[in-house]
């Protein structure tokens, strides 16, 4: 089904893929996101081919994120921790840091080759088709299938990979050309868990071949990351239903009944030292989880430069939040430091240059907000952890 590409008489560059399926003719562009040698392919293709769509591997998050970068001054901070979706914002803002960072090392903005699909699709008049599932779909289904601690390693990994370096080492570059602009962030902890790589990486090679195989007119050009080429071709073939993989994972009964019954386990434990130790023991408890828990989350607040209040509310929040799954730490002490520090409209345009920088990522009060929210619960999280088994060593 597949040819070199090579087709009807018409020279295409070599990382061109020409397939043929459903009376369509189907051209797809194998690129890597930081090269300028891709850019100059996509170009020569489409003026070439001058087909009827143009697929650009792109979700319309990301589209909006790329042709329209005013739209960073209408997000409401306060709204997206409400909604619990200060994670997923701070990932993507980690994601587009890293990726800046590498443009401005190697002289080509990420992206480019898609900007360049989009341009040359307006210039010929052909149909635009943004082929990729939302990006907010892809982390909810890899994060919904991590457990706890894995969930702790993927933030870790995120912060220590990304943010406390920016220097690009020359040889994750040569890694890069043939990968996915996600799974180059995750290498590493896709290769350890192959249910993540699954929902990262195999999902979206069926959903970007489904869109191709949707896509109107005879001749269509795809402009994809050369990653995915493989499992496109392998794909293409089949006529698979896109729902399923656009499913939320669904809440397990356990995760929520583990949620409720750490707590349970730690007011139980604390009940039972005053039988074992009488008043003191129980006081001597208490106070471990006070302290560890609410040290440890302000801590978390103080490393993501919180305003002392914000430090403040981390400390009290959390040894009361960790006893309620319903609320986290970072989710009050979020709001405080948006309350204390609201951004401006000027701090929402700079946004998406501040986060190229370690000291900007840090200091712009937008992205400021979410590096609390995300510290505040992971130290949090581990002082629930270290304050019980605290209480547990105690206790048996």
């Amino acid at each position: 089904m597949t040819s070199t590409a090579l087709h009807n008489n018409l020279s295409l560059p070599e990382s061109v893929r020409h397939i043929s399926i459903m009376d369509k003719d189907i051209y797809l562009v194998g690129t890597a996101h930081v090269s300028q040698k891709s850019v100059t392919e996509v170009r020569e293709t489409i003026q070439t081919l001058r087909p009827d769509t143009v697929a650009v591997e792109l979700c319309p998050p990301r589209y909006q994120a790329m042709t329209k970068p005013e739209h960073w001054q209408q997000m409401d901070v306060v709204k997206v921790i409400k909604e619990k979706k200060a994670l997923f914002l701070l990932a993507q803002l980690i994601l587009s840091s890293f990726y800046r960072r590498l443009g401005q090392q190697l002289g080509v903005q990420p992206g480019a080759e898609m900007m360049a699909g989009i341009s040359e699709a307006e210039a010929i008049d052909a149909e635009l088709v943004l082929a990729d599932r939302p990006i907010d779909i892809t982390l909810k289904r890899v994060w919904g299938h991590l457990g706890w601690w894995q969930k702790m390693k993927m933030i870790f990994h995120l912060l220590a990979g990304v943010i406390f370096s920016e220097e690009i080492d020359p040889e994750m570059v040569e890694e890069m050309l043939n990968q996915d602009q996600l799974e180059t962030l995750l290498t590493e902890f896709t290769s350890g868990f192959p249910e993540v790589k699954r929902r990262l990486i195999d999902e979206r090679d069926i959903f970007l071949s489904q869109k191709l195989r949707q896509a109107p007119g005879k001749c269509i050009v795809g402009v994809v990351g050369a990653g995915h080429l493989e499992g496109i071709v392998k794909e293409i073939e089949k006529e698979t239903p896109l729902e399923p993989i656009l499913e939320l994972p669904p809440k397990s009964p356990l995760i929520n009944i583990i949620k409720w019954a750490i707590p349970g386990l730690i007011i139980a434990m604390i009940i039972a030292g005053f039988f074992q130790g009488g008043g003191q023991h129980t006081l001597d408890s208490i106070y471990i989880w006070l302290l560890v828990n609410g040290i440890l989350a302000a801590v978390g607040a103080a490393v993501a430069c919180g305003h002392p209040l914000t430090v403040i509310s981390a400390f009290f929040a959390a040894p009361l939040t960790s006893l309620n799954p319903l609320v986290a730490a970072g989710f009050v002490s979020g709001l405080v430091q948006a309350w204390v520090k609201k951004p401006t409209v000027g701090d929402l345009e700079d946004l998406p240059t501040a986060i190229t920088t370690i000291k900007g990522f840090w200091h712009n009060p937008v992205s400021r907000i979410l590096l609390v929210v995300a510290l505040s619960n992971l130290g949090s999280a581990l002082g629930t952890f270290i304050s019980g088994s605290w209480i547990a060593a105690r206790l048996f």
